[in-house]
């Protein structure tokens, strides 16, 4: 009409160009639509001008775009006007000058479009904002017209500069795209030139912004014609427009990923219609093309690409219940996609990482793990060909997923311990992958994976499981020197963690992996032994375990095979054996360059590491090959020329002062390491020969060593604060020579002693001189520090070695007398360095003067410590000629009063043996000065509470505190007074509960301390066991904590811990078990603790039996108060949890309580059994109450009143008791009389078999069957009458049949564990308790507690006669079954895994569709046909859905909009009360019929025959929009089930597809939602046919 309008103006007007002028003035936004129009028309020719006028019309054309249309669109004239009109009106106005100028260009055509594009592109180049916007317009509308190249090129340049642009030019680059580039698109010139700007040469924009413009330009680069016959390149044929595509597939931003598919739809789309002949040329000499088409394969190529788009567009859900079933799909595409007769790829493998890369980047870690998991299938199931791609998307993609810790969880069916899949699955990848690969190239694909794992920060998870990975590869030689140091930089990251379990485990595997695939050749023995330095002997690599005789084999086998070293002095052999390598190494170890002078500083420890461990490396391959080699003497020759250089050093250290002092330094800084040397496997040094012949070699120098040590220590030699370092080298030697001396020659025993003596003496005097000058002396003040140090080792020695029985000793009085009366916390004063002594030493040092201080103070009091654990009574003999003589307490009370003020000034790292001393000190003053044992209570929490996040000296400072404030005697003084000590004590203990819940291990110190210390005290007198026994009761919250702690862990410490049992359970395979400390800080080891601990108490102890009764109690209290806090507790919870502990532990206890206590705490234990309990608590009480029964049959009279309260009381609880009565025969096993309670059970149970419950009837029915068994034994006359009723019942229940789950619940609930294989008695353990009923009752794993930790903790050990301990093989071996869950696709229908996805869903999730009996015909109602109202010929197929609130719903709907019959899969639901509550009564006005999912495909095809058409509704590949469909009047409408949607063996039935557009991101709609839209739509078109029929 408008056409037809403009046209009758135009033939109406003599003059064009006088109407535009007319329209022009002034413009609004209705005059502009009439000017575009009129444009258009004069621009089409609809009207052609008269003869002579065409120019003129140009002018007028020209005049209209630069002086009205320009201004238009940059906010001038007529905006003002359009503005006051709102936003509606200005929009309507820019769209009109658009077109307006547009259709001027098509007029005036070059001239007009370069006019346009040279001032836009000026626009452009002076700047953004809103001008920017109109001179993107001005060049969309000139671009289709231009035609000098320059000018093209420009256009070109400023489009491609907005596409590049950052940051705010989001939307600039959106114009561009949606404008200017399909201008562009329309110009030849132009075209290929934007082509060359995207993906030229230069460099293309990134991924985002490259496929919009591409997006934009796609009908121009894919177009419709033959390939080549387009205005511009065929993109299909440029590998850099795949690499793009393939980029944006997996983008991070959605959009972008949608418009790369959008790219390849468009071109599969294209290639399929033209059934084309391409291929695109290879990318850098790949193996395939990125992309082909063949008319003769085109239906196969269609198949692959449609399956690999549906498998995109799924992971577009990022769900993994929809994604899961469409990954079998990933399997098809390999088959297309390799060819196998040619082995190669059809198919270039990067768009199968596509898939991949998009899984692995996905938000759900759940989806990643399943992504990881299905390509490290790969190549276990398929015979996939090599590429090069696939080593990069390992080494890239891949690992960067693997670094996500989470993803290394157990599966739900694994046990505790067991690898994770992925762990596993690694595994076999790795190993299999690097075989598949060629020779030459396996060493580069390693190297590149171990250089990966250091080039970012992974977690301790990782690494591990990674680096069992390499471990588990079968030896090949690939790694050369560089894969050795990568080796060692991964083994620097795992440093990082604080998890020494991990981190030693870590270790152990890169060290398999160096041995298993490092080629000796290209390595030098340096390169391997600085490799070895890497590992911590004590977290992997030490003597005796099975990685070091691994690695000693390894050596011998490669001996003389590894390559030259460039320092070898070997230079006429091409290789060097160990042996050569390790006597070298010690020579030039021990060589001092002669002209260099005294060096300050100490030598690195690092050189003395390696050459210790090496030594030993080569001494235990010799032992190896004597013993291989069957020689039974054998001479160390090996071995004694490696410490044949050292030993010359060493016994010329007393007689020659001469020797450089880094020469003695090296020298002893190898012998300690040697000394330090330990033997696993051989408590005695003599059975371990390498040791034993390196420390009796070491003998003889001993007397020099100690002569050389004196000197240094007791004369000035020591003078610098680099010197302090050499102290401590010295002092470190001392405690290994006496032990060496202890071990080997005890003859060299009073040598000890007289070293001992005399540098005592001489620390002491040293120690007493006075400085009379007010600036101390460097020297001077450094020979004091080396004193206290040297008395500290002396202390420390005597202490640790008192076989050697040095306290006899003269010196040690004096040590006495000298400490006794010390000045403690004395500090020294930092002196002036007027000495000329090396500057850079002095600055340089590692030790600054406040650390030297501290250590000073640190020496004081651990000689304090030993002389008060040594003599106990401080002083007394000395008080007599004192001039300052005081009491014993008054002594102590000055000296606690200095270890305060030292936890005042030392640093936290140093105040341990301050720690040991209030031990000792506090005891003796709580009676006297409580507050100021208050004080230090509360100044040493807070020294530990500030240490928490310290994980290297925080926890032997925290036992130094539990030692000190939960020693024995502080116990029983503050317990004995009730003061405020008391108090303390007690508020100490929660602080510390309360830090465990954060800090794992924490409470597990304290619990571990008091139980040993209270069952098993430190001195034999009966006294003292008797007050010790005595805390327990006074501070019996801590057993009641330590029995129910434990928190809910979170995800990642659930991880750690499973990753830790997993690591244990690999015992002596993995020498981290072996080498590590067990630390015990697994919060089970709480409750192990506090359950060994009541074990050992005896029941006839009157101590033991009331500790145990007030306990019993407690836990009964705590369960209460659990109980009443929250009436309802969801499975696992914290509360759930703290309850089954609660009853866990009462079940421990019960065998040890006495009659009379029983008969007052039994009522309790009934009232928890009447609570809402979860089953794992329901079942404890329940043996608990079977247990008391059989042990004190009198109390069944207490037992037989609870079933008297009222139903309401007994609706939640009473199957707990029905269950009790099931155990009969076990409770009636002690009673003579069995008659009468008998009598009294089947009087009390035939009343609950006829409750409306029907769990009640079962449970009630149980308890008959068992009653009336024993009844039917003994011949009980009494109840003949009723012997028919009962049988008859029995019978009837056993025979049941028909429709619903009664017969099936009733053979489930006899088979339970509880019923069927439980034994009360028999089963009565540990095991059983703490695991094996727990896991029965389906607790969370982290709630079992399995024998190995009860053994493997031995800091409270049971007796050997223990007998409580294993459950029976028959309960072990079942599986986790609960009776009352519903059956989980135990008739799932299979699909039919041959049937093809002709119309696969998008939305797909498992199915576990349970079917129906098949033996129950269809049922129609009868009432569906009295009704008759509806006239609608739409059926609505609701059979698959199982939710009585959707169906409500949707009969109400359908009855609304007149549907003529709602087909459901059963009328059951009709009486279901939330059915009725949405349907508000429109099933009765609505046909209902029953169709059973099974039945659905009969009942569909007897529609078809009918004429209905079958519509699904469903999102498929192929479905139709719904505001494009058309219903037909006879339309049956199925909806799918409201998880699974329709099932694919359905799909196959349908006439069509219909899907509700979406503009969100959720993909699906709720059931009866999507089937109400549907409803109204048929509803809204019939009502609009039938008007038009009338």
């Amino acid at each position: 009409m408008e056409v037809v309008l403009a046209d009758a103006l135009l033939a109406r007007c003599g003059d064009p160009c006088a109407l535009l002028r007319a329209v022009c003035a002034p413009l609004s936004a209705e005059r502009a639509e009439a000017l575009r129009l009129l444009l258009q028309r004069l621009a089409a020719g609809g009207l052609p001008p008269p003869p002579g006028e065409a120019e003129a019309l140009r002018r007028a054309a020209w005049e209209v775009a630069l002086e009205r249309c320009r201004p238009l669109l940059r906010g001038g004239e007529g905006a003002a006007a359009a503005a006051a009109g709102g936003c509606g009106e200005r929009l309507r106005l820019a769209r009109a000058a658009r077109g307006a100028l547009r259709h001027c260009v098509q007029l005036c055509g070059a001239p007009l479009a370069a006019r346009l594009a040279r001032d836009a592109l000026a626009e452009l180049a002076a700047g953004g904002g809103a001008g920017a916007e109109a001179a993107v317009e001005a060049l969309a509308a000139a671009a289709p017209r231009l035609e000098e190249p320059a000018l093209v090129a420009r256009c070109v340049a400023a489009a491609l500069a907005l596409v590049r642009e950052e940051g705010e030019g989001e939307a600039a680059a959106a114009l561009v795209a949606g404008r200017l580039l399909p201008a562009l698109g329309g110009n030849g010139a132009a075209l290929r030139r934007v082509w060359e700007g995207l993906l030229g040469a230069g460099g293309p924009p990134r991924a985002g912004r490259a496929l919009l413009a591409l997006s934009a330009l796609a009908d121009a680069l894919l177009p419709r014609g033959p390939p080549g016959s387009g205005p511009g390149p065929d993109a299909r044929l440029c590998p850099r427009f795949w690499r793009v595509v393939q980029e944006g597939l997996t983008e991070r931003d959605g959009l972008s990923r949608k418009r790369a598919r959008y790219l390849l739809k468009r071109a599969l789309d294209l290639s399929g219609g033209q059934r084309a002949e391409l291929r695109c040329p290879t990318d850098g000499g790949d193996e395939s093309s990125l992309f082909w088409w063949s008319a003769e394969k085109n239906e196969k190529l269609m198949l692959f690409w449609e399956t690999y788009i549906l498998v995109m567009e799924t992971l577009e859900g990022n769900q993994i219940h929809v994604i899961k079933p469409v990954l079998p799909k990933l399997n098809s595409l390999y088959e297309h996609a390799v060819s196998g007769e040619k082995g190669c790829w059809l198919f270039h493998p990067s768009w199968h990482m596509c898939i991949y890369k998009r899984m692995f980047e996905s938000e759900n870690k759940t989806l990643t793990k399943e992504g990881i998991l299905h390509f490290l299938e790969l190549y276990e199931t398929k015979p996939l060909p090599n590429s090069l791609g696939f080593s990069e998307f390992v080494i890239g993609p891949l690992m960067d997923a693997l670094s996500e810790s989470s993803l290394y969880s157990r599966t739900s069916g694994q046990l505790m311990g067991a690898c994770p899949p992925l762990g596993m699955r690694l595994q076999k990848f790795l190993a299999t992958y690097l075989m598949l690969l060629p020779e030459e190239q396996k060493g580069s694909f390693l190297l590149k994976f171990i250089q990966k794992m250091t080039s970012r920060h992974w977690c301790a998870v990782p690494v591990l499981f990674l680096s069992m990975a390499l471990a588990y590869i079968p030896a090949c030689k690939v790694l050369g020197t560089e894969g050795l140091h990568a080796l060692r930089d991964v083994l620097q990251c795992t440093m990082i963690t604080h998890q020494i379990l991990l981190r030693g485990a870590a270790q152990c595997y890169l060290l398999q992996t160096a041995m298993h695939l490092t080629d000796v050749e290209k390595v030098s023995l340096p390169e391997v032994a600085n490799f070895l330095l890497s590992l911590r002997p004590e977290e992997s690599l030490r003597r005796d375990t099975m990685l070091w005789m691994e690695l000693c084999s390894w050596l011998q086998v490669n001996d003389r095979c590894f390559g030259k070293s460039v320092t070898s002095d070997f230079e006429h052999q091409e290789t060097s054996s160990l042996c050569q390598y390790v006597r070298s190494l010690v020579g030039e170890y021990l060589k001092t360059p002669a002209s260099e002078r005294e060096n300050c500083f100490m030598p690195d420890w690092f050189e003395a590491k390696l050459v210790a461990t090496v030594i030993l490396l080569a001494a235990d391959v010799e032992h190896m090959r004597n013993k291989y080699s069957g020689k039974s003497n054998i001479e160390w020759i090996e071995l004694e020329a490696f410490l044949n250089p050292l030993l010359d050093v060493l016994m010329k250290l007393g007689s020659n002062a001469y020797i450089p002092t880094l020469k003695t330094d090296k020298s002893l800084q190898l012998l300690l390491k040697l000394l330090q040397t330990r033997s696993l496997k051989c408590s005695n040094t003599q059975d371990d020969g390498v040791l034993f012949f390196i420390w009796k070699s070491l003998m003889t120098a001993v007397e020099s060593i100690l002569e050389f040590v004196l000197r240094r220590l007791t004369t000035n030699e020591l003078s610098t604060l680099g010197d302090l370092d050499r102290c401590d080298l010295y002092l470190a030697l001392i405690p290994e020579i006496v032990n060496l001396c202890l071990q080997v020659s005890w003859k060299k025993v009073p040598s000890i002693k007289n070293f001992i003596l005399s540098l005592t003496n001489a620390s002491i005097r040293n120690l007493q001189e006075r400085n009379c000058e007010e600036e101390p002396k460097l020297k001077e003040q450094i020979k004091k520090v080396a004193s206290m140090a040297s008395l500290t080792a002396v202390c420390e020695i005597m202490d640790q070695k008192p076989e050697a029985h040095l306290e006899s000793l003269p010196s040690v009085d004096a040590l006495k007398r000298f400490i006794s009366f010390f000045q403690f916390n004395e500090v020294l004063k930092k002196p002036l360095y007027i000495e000329e002594k090396s500057s850079l030493c002095e600055e340089t040092t590692s030790q600054g003067w406040g650390k030297i201080v501290a250590r000073y103070v640190r020496d004081q009091w651990i000689c304090l410590r030993f002389i008060l654990n040594s003599f106990p009574i401080l002083a007394q003999e000395y008080e007599e000629t004192s001039e300052m003589s005081l009491s014993t307490v008054e002594r102590s009370r000055k000296i606690l009063e200095s270890a305060l003020e030292a936890l005042t000034i030392l640093p936290s790292d140093k105040v341990l043996p301050v720690f040991d001393c209030m031990k000792v000190l506090v005891p003796k003053l709580l009676d006297s000065v409580e507050s100021l044992c208050i004080e230090a209570f509360d100044l040493a929490w807070k020294i530990i509470s500030s240490l928490s996040n310290t994980q290297l000296i925080f926890w032997s400072n925290l036992k130094a505190f539990v030692q000190f404030v939960f020693d024995t005697e502080v116990l029983a003084v503050a317990a004995s007074a009730k003061g405020q000590a008391y108090a303390k004590i007690k508020e100490i203990i929660f602080k510390l509960i309360d830090m465990s819940t954060t800090k794992t291990g924490v409470f597990n110190v304290v619990l571990s301390h008091c139980c040993r210390s209270w069952v098993f005290p430190t001195v034999d007198e009966r006294s003292a066991l008797t007050n010790a026994f005595l805390n327990a009761g006074n501070y019996c919250e801590l057993i009641t904590e330590a029995c129910v702690f434990g928190t809910v862990f979170r995800r990642d410490q659930r991880l750690t811990q499973d990753v830790h049992a997993f690591i244990e359970n690999l015992g002596e395979k993995c020498a981290a078990n072996v080498v590590t400390e067990s630390t015990n800080r697994d919060d089970h080891y709480v409750r192990v603790c506090a359950i060994k601990f009541l074990c050992l108490l005896d029941g006839s102890n009157i101590l033991h039996k009331t500790f145990m009764e007030d306990i019993f109690i407690k836990l009964l209290d705590k369960d209460e108060l659990v109980s009443r806090s929250r009436t309802r507790y969801y499975a696992n919870s914290l509360q759930h949890r703290i309850k089954n502990r609660v009853w866990q532990t009462l079940l421990v206890l019960l065998p040890k309580l006495d009659q009379n206590f029983l008969c007052g705490t039994l009522d309790k234990v009934f009232q928890a059994g009447f609570g809402n309990n979860q089953a794992s608590v329901k079942y404890f009480i329940e043996w608990i109450v079977i247990f008391s029964l059989h042990k004190y049959p009198q109390f069944l009279d207490k037992f037989w009143d609870c079933f008297c309260y009222d139903e309401e009381k007994l609706k939640t609880s009473i199957c707990t008791f029905l269950s009790v009565l099931s155990h009969l025969d076990i409770v009636l096993q002690n009673t003579s009389e069995k008659k009468p309670a008998l009598k009294k059970a089947l009087i009390v149970v035939l009343q609950w078999c006829f409750n409306h419950n029907f769990s009640v009837r079962l449970y009630a029915l149980v308890a008959l069957k068992k009653i009336w068994g024993m009844c039917r034994m003994l011949h009980v006359e009494e109840f003949e009458a009723l012997t028919p009723v009962i049988e008859s019942s029995l019978q009837q229940v056993e025979n049941m049949h028909g429709t619903g789950n009664a017969r099936r619940n009733w053979q489930r609930i006899q088979d339970h564990f509880f019923f069927a294989t439980f034994h009360p008695l028999e089963d009565y353990s540990l095991e059983t308790i703490f695991y094996a009923l727990p896991r029965l009752s389906e607790l969370a794993e982290d709630e079992w507690i399995s024998l190995d930790k009860f053994d493997r903790f031995t800091d409270v050990p049971l007796p050997p006669t223990f007998q409580w301990y294993h459950s029976r093989m028959e309960l072990l071996d079942l599986k986790p079954s609960d009776w009352s869950q519903q059956d989980m696709g135990s008739n799932s229908v299979e699909t039919d895994s041959q049937t093809e996805w002709a119309d696969v869903q998008k939305k797909i999730i498992p199915w576990k569709n349970s079917t129906p009996s098949l033996d129950l015909e269809m049922v129609f109602q009868d009432r569906a046909a009295k009704l008759g109202k509806s006239n609608s010929r739409l059926i609505v197929v609701a059979s698959l859905i199982d939710k009585a609130t959707n169906l409500g719903g949707l009969c109400r709907t359908s009855e609304i909009f007149g549907a003529s019959a709602l087909v459901v899969g059963s009328l059951h639901y009709i009486q279901d009360k939330q059915f009725q509550h949405l349907s508000v009564s429109a099933e009765q006005w609505l046909p209902l019929v029953e169709v059973k999912p099974s039945q659905l495909v009969d009942y569909l095809q007897q529609k078809k025959t009918e004429g209905y058409t079958i519509i699904g509704v469903e999102q498929t590949a192929k479905s139709f929009d719904l505001t494009e469909y058309c219903f037909p009047e006879k339309s049956l409408l199925l909806l799918g089930n409201e998880h699974e949607g329709i099932p694919a063996n359905l799909i196959h039935h349908l006439d069509v597809c219909v899907e509700i557009p979406q503009q969100g991101i959720i993909r699906s709609l709720n059931v009866h939602v999507s089937g109400a839209l549907l409803i109204w739509e048929y509803t809204r078109q019939q009502v609009i046919k039938q008007k038009q029929q009338k």
